[in-house]
């Protein structure tokens, strides 16, 4: 008698699929073709540098120089002097003593979040709506972790006093993290409460993702922080990735020299992790300084955001959140008509963004929509046309 055949080791991801392809929560890769003439509202290109001439010969003379790779970590092969300055011009240009460069912005949440809560009894207060990478973080820490309602200054505040009465050491750090311009409804958080309530707490930092924020918000696109009046502030931590605004990729910590010199010790998604790509940190690099000579960009921006804004509530959809940084978020009644809506808006010649749980955190699904500063005024009103014709009934 031949014995059954034994069950598979991942037989139970095809019920998985099945149960995600009914929510009509499926993904599929759709690669973008290079010369693709479409309208993007889905990337985030904000300034769009992306393609900029300058920002791609950057990268292209450091691989000729530097070659296509880091070829290890950036404490043992990986830092180049590309990498240093773009750390010294970074911190200058957002108002921070120092900064350290990584891979991704996720890997710079990771290490933020991990190495500044690593001592004994810590406790981490998080927005609800907080980025995957911060939400990762919290789970990676060894931290009490607490969730904050939204934006909301009074639940973070109960959270950090009532927390601390649990025993831990007198000096046992505590952390409250939000992103600073939320990446789904582009709604800004309230950071200048957080940061008042942070400074009367003793050992209580914030932490900032400005992925959102840095090159739109702030004079000149030097980021919330700055918008804020809060650049460079002791207690104050931010994050920034290099892939939006600045058009190349990797991220970024901003904040006190102790912070920066602690996560280059101890952050192990810096310690171990292969460094940023030279010809990344070059276009970064560029673009920085391109953003530099033209400050003009990040209002731009907004105002993008805001025509597309007005344009879409004026045509009954909605409700469409205020956009306060280039994001503009649009409802959908269910996953799988957003997906629909957001196909049918590519076929008539337009690219969005298309979010369903569990990317959003209030489970709506929705058109998420990103201004960019290059857009003409004909392409804001070609996209608000598509949007408006193809919407659900």
């Amino acid at each position: 008698m031949i014995a059954p055949t034994p069950p598979g080791a991942f037989d139970w991801l095809h019920a998985s699929h099945a149960r995600r392809r009914a929510a009509g929560l499926e993904r599929t890769l759709r690669p973008r073709a290079a010369d693709v003439q479409l309208i993007d509202l889905a990337g985030n290109d904000y300034l769009g540098l992306a393609r900029h001439p300058e920002v791609t010969s950057a990268a292209a003379e450091a691989a000729a120089r530097w070659g296509a790779g880091a070829t290890g970590s950036r404490l043992v092969t990986g830092s180049t002097g590309l990498h240093a300055r773009l750390e010294v011009e970074l911190a200058e240009f957002c108002g921070f003593q120092s900064a350290l460069v990584f891979s991704s912005g996720y890997t710079a949440n990771l290490a933020a979040v991990t190495a500044l809560t690593a001592a004994p009894g810590a406790l981490i207060v998080s927005d609800a709506h907080n980025h995957a990478s911060l939400i990762d973080g919290c789970r990676l820490s060894r931290a009490r972790v607490e969730i904050a309602a939204h934006a909301d200054p009074s639940a973070f505040a109960k959270a950090l006093d009532t927390a601390r009465h649990e025993p831990a050491p007198a000096a046992a750090p505590a952390l409250a993290v939000t992103d600073a311009v939320f990446s789904v409804d582009g709604d800004a958080a309230p950071l200048t409460p957080l940061a008042e309530l942070c400074r009367a707490r003793p050992h209580t930092g914030l932490l900032i993702d400005d992925a959102h924020g840095l090159g739109v918000l702030g004079e000149g696109g030097r980021g919330t922080a700055h918008a804020f009046g809060l650049a460079g502030a002791p207690g104050l931590v931010a994050t920034v990735t290099l892939s939006k605004s600045l058009g190349s990729q990797g991220g970024a910590v901003l904040g006190p020299a102790a912070v920066i010199r602690e996560l280059t010790s101890a952050a192990r998604t810096f310690v171990f992790d292969t460094a940023l790509a030279p010809p990344a940190a070059a276009a970064a690099l560029a673009a920085l300084r391109l953003l530099r000579r033209e400050p003009g960009r990040p209002a731009r921006v907004r105002d993008h955001a805001r025509a597309l804004y007005e344009a879409l509530s004026a045509a009954g959809l909605g409700p469409v959140r205020r956009p306060e940084a280039a994001v503009v978020s649009v409802p959908a009644p269910t996953p799988d008509a957003a997906v629909a809506w957001a196909a049918a808006c590519r076929r008539a010649g337009l690219s969005v963004g298309c979010f369903r749980p569990p990317s959003v955190p209030d489970g709506i699904p929705r058109l998420r929509l990103t201004a960019r500063a290059d857009l003409s005024p004909t392409e804001l009103a070609g996209a608000v046309k598509v949007i408006t014709s193809t919407a659900p009934h």
